[in-house]
Parts: structure tokens; C-alpha cells; sequence
């Protein structure tokens, strides 16, 4: 017999919500198989099996939140007495057909409603099938099955989703649940994200009648409270932390960014068949802010009981707006990295925040942040620290506005960037010294190359 538990996940994960079963009892399980995704303060992760056997009993449901390693299930064989490990439980045998249990009641995509009424009564489908639509979070209920007996294979699977827009499973997910069409969305990238979802508006006479409350969650109406919860309430916590503990001071300058847009655009056409998508702004940005940290090595430090630590790696936090709140994922050591290696790992550690799969260690020890509000329309802000690091920097957006150059008036693009020190290890004038770095860089991008 083997106990499952919430395994902790990171330094700073002590409790996590179920969010899925991805196995239900009775299920044979391998080691190493996904059994259920869990919600940490940072993203949904996903929890492996590490026994085979039957999973012969879920202790904790979905939804609920939990301490880490606390036991929410047990592996065993199918024979095996597991009754001294399930107070006021009888022990339950496990079913005859493991691959093939009593499907749970999920609501109807309602994307696919229309076309393909929900099955009643018992499901039948194969374990690839299931899998299949598990990774791609699919109502196995919608599908007609071309098997024996009306038995579902994966290749019906596969047919229905080669008949679906492309979208994130989270996407898939948000629209399920909000009664929208995916065919109805026009994706701005390569896939359908969840925030393109959840910006259009559910047409109510896609949820199901008898959808549970607690499956399909109604927006707020006026007068109601929300709890401060999840993501939400973690954000919250630190936000205060900061704003409290911290003495911020914020410096903004404005500068001109005509060789930046200029050096980005040329990168993109340069890089555009090796990468296989554009550089950004922000990959720039992270080069010139590792730069300037290596130079200016008092603005990576952070305060301890001891005193100011001198940090040896330049980590760069990027702030990412998702679903689930206001996310940081780090590129380790910046400043050993080429642009392109900035670009290709920011991609990846954006899109999976996105998605709300991000892994612990990614979130995690960073030494400065960057946080970019320009594509909003906003000029100039005051961010907040992220602690326990020592500053972060905002960037606005950029426009071409007049200017004097060279005694003549020219159209150039400018761009806003406000800096938030924290006066307990920087004072304004040496902050100010790492502003005029980041902006002498951006106003002469091509220094990166010396």
C-alpha cells in the first residue's frame, strides 16, 4: 500500500487545492502517470504516481484546499486491506473493467453541443482514448465512438480535435465553462488563449441546465463580495508586505527609443527563420537590464537579518498578466545570455505562465524585475517591489513624439521607465545612476555589442 500526499511543490508552497482527479478510483495507475493537478500559490502543477497499483481510494475532492503532505489518496493492489489507512471507510473492491469506469458527470462543452448530443448512462472508451482526451481536455460524452460495440478509440479522439479551432487547454477550459464557442473566437496568435475567452461574453443559452454552480462560476453581481482567496489573496498579502515594509522611491525619466524600435525591427527579420516568432521589447530589455545590474552590482542586492547580501547571479523577473493574477517568471543568469537565448527562454517561461503551467523554480529567485504596462497605453507608473529583491523597473509605451534634435525638430519614438528603489540599500542618486544606464542603452542599443 502507498499513501499519496501533497507533495510541496517549492520553498514557498505550504497549502495547494486540488484542482483534478486526472485518476479515479478503481484506475490502474504506473509510476510515473499523472494523477491529479494541484494549485499552488504560483500555478497548476501536475502530482505523478510514484507506485503502481490501483488507486483504491481518493481521501481529499476537488476544490478543497489543503496543507502540503497531507495524504489525499492511496495506491494499492486490488486485493489488498486498506481499511486501517481509511478511518470510518469500508473498504471498496475495485471495479471488474478498469478502463472503461462510470464516466464522471461533467457538463457538455458547450462548443460541441449543438452538434453531438451528451451520451447517457455508462461510457465506454479505451485508456488511449481517455488519455487523449484528458491531455486535451475533451468531453469524451460528445464523441460518437467508432469502435466495437460504440466503444471510443483515440482516433475518435484526434478527429474531433482536428475539427476544433486551435486553443490552450486552459482556453478550452474557460470556454466550457463560460458557454462559448471557440469556433466564434479570432485568435490573435498561433492558438486561442484563455484571456481572448474570457473577454468575450458567455451567451447564457449555451449552459447547460444543469450545469452545478460550483462547475460553471457566475460573475459577481452588484452588492455581492468575493472572497479573497487563491492567487488573488497571495498577491494581495505580498503586495502589502511590500508597500509596508519597503521604503520605495520612484524615478522616471523619459528617453529616446528611435535606435531601439530600430535594432528590435532588425532582429526580428534577422532572427525571424531561426527563432520561428519576433524578438520583443522585453528581450531587449532583459540584455540591457542584466547589463546595467553587472555594472552597477548595489542595485542586485537584497536585505537580510545579517545585513545587505550581494547577490552573485543576475536573475531578471518578467511580470506577466494571466488568468489567475500577476505571475513573475525569471530568466537565471541574464547576464551570460546572448539575446536570442533570452528570447527563446522568455517565450517559453511566458507561455507556459499563460497557461498556467508553470513549475515552481521558475517562479522563483529572481534578483530584479521588469514590469511592462506600455502595451495599455500607459506612460508612466510606480510599480511595486517585488521582495525581497531591491527595485523594479516600469516601462510605458512608445510613440513617436516631437522632439529637438540637433537644434531641429524631429519626430522620434519616446519612452517613459520609472524605477522603484528601495531607499533601505539604494539612495536616490546611485538609482538614479542605473537609470541613466538603462536609458543610454536603449538610446544606443548597439553598446550591447562592446
Amino acid at each position: 500500500m502507498h499513501e499519496v500526499i501533497l507533495p510541496k511543490l517549492g520553498q514557498t508552497m505550504e497549502e495547494g487545492t486540488i484542482v483534478e482527479w486526472l485518476k479515479k478510483e478503481g484506475d490502474p495507475v504506473s509510476e510515473g502517470d499523472v494523477l491529479f493537478e494541484v494549485e499552488s500559490d504560483k500555478a497548476v502543477l501536475e502530482v505523478e504516481a510514484r507506485a503502481d497499483g490501483i488507486l483504491r481510494k481518493i481521501l481529499v475532492g476537488e476544490g478543497v484546499e489543503i496543507p502540503v503532505l497531507t495524504p489525499v489518496g492511496i495506491i494499492a493492489g486490488p486485493d489488498e486491506d486498506i481499511s486501517g489507512a481509511v478511518e470510518g471507510e469500508e473498504e471498496e473492491e475495485a471495479p471488474e473493467e478498469p478502463s472503461a469506469p462510470e464516466a464522471e458527470e461533467e457538463e457538455a462543452a458547450p462548443e460541441a453541443a449543438a452538434e453531438v448530443p451528451a451520451r447517457e448512462g455508462r461510457l465506454f472508451a479505451s485508456p488511449r482514448a481517455r488519455k487523449t482526451a484528458r491531455e486535451h481536455d475533451v468531453e469524451l460524452r460528445l464523441l460518437e465512438g467508432s469502435g466495437p460495440s460504440g466503444r471510443i478509440i483515440e482516433q475518435d479522439v484526434l478527429d474531433y480535435l482536428e475539427r476544433q479551432p486551435a486553443a490552450t487547454p486552459l482556453a478550452r477550459r474557460v470556454a466550457r465553462e463560460k458557454g462559448i464557442a471557440l469556433e466564434e473566437i479570432s485568435p490573435a496568435g498561433r492558438r486561442i488563449r484563455a484571456e481572448e475567452v474570457a473577454a468575450r461574453k458567455a451567451r447564457p443559452e449555451r449552459v447547460p441546465a444543469t450545469a452545478v454552480p460550483s462547475e460553471v462560476p457566475m460573475p459577481p453581481m452588484e452588492g455581492d463580495i468575493e472572497p479573497l482567496s487563491g492567487m488573488r489573496s497571495i498577491i494581495a498579502e505580498r503586495m502589502a508586505a511590500s508597500a509596508h515594509t519597503t521604503a520605495p522611491i520612484t524615478l522616471q525619466s523619459v528617453v529616446d527609443a528611435t535606435e531601439f524600435v530600430a535594432l528590435r525591427n532588425k532582429l526580428k527579420e534577422a532572427l525571424a527563420d531561426d527563432l520561428g516568432f519576433s524578438v520583443g521589447y522585453h528581450d531587449l530589455l532583459v540584455a540591457i537590464v542584466a547589463r546595467c545590474l553587472k555594472e552597477f552590482p548595489y542595485m542586485n542586492v537584497r536585505l537580510e537579518e545579517e545585513g545587505i547580501r550581494h547577490l552573485e547571479q543576475i536573475n531578471v523577473g518578467l511580470a506577466v498578466d494571466t488568468d489567475r493574477g500577476l505571475l513573475v517568471p525569471v530568466i537565471d543568469d541574464a547576464d551570460q545570455k546572448s539575446i536570442k537565448e533570452i528570447a527563446r527562454e522568455s517565450r517559453e517561461l511566458i507561455e507556459r505562465a499563460l497557461e498556467g503551467r508553470s513549475l515552481p523554480d521558475e517562479l522563483t529567485g529572481g534578483t530584479f524585475t521588469i514590469t511592462n504596462l506600455g502595451m495599455f497605453g500607459i506612460d508612466s507608473f510606480t510599480p511595486i517591489i517585488n521582495m525581497p529583491e531591491c527595485a523594479i523597473l516600469g516601462v510605458g509605451r512608445i510613440r513617436p513624439e516631437p522632439a529637438v534634435v540637433d537644434g531641429e525638430i524631429a519626430i522620434r519614438q519616446r519612452m517613459w521607465l520609472s524605477l522603484t528603489v528601495d531607499h533601505r540599500l539604494v539612495d536616490g542618486a546611485p538609482g538614479a545612476r542605473f537609470l541613466q544606464a538603462v536609458a543610454r542603452y536603449i538610446e544606443s542599443p548597439y553598446l550591447l555589442l562592446s
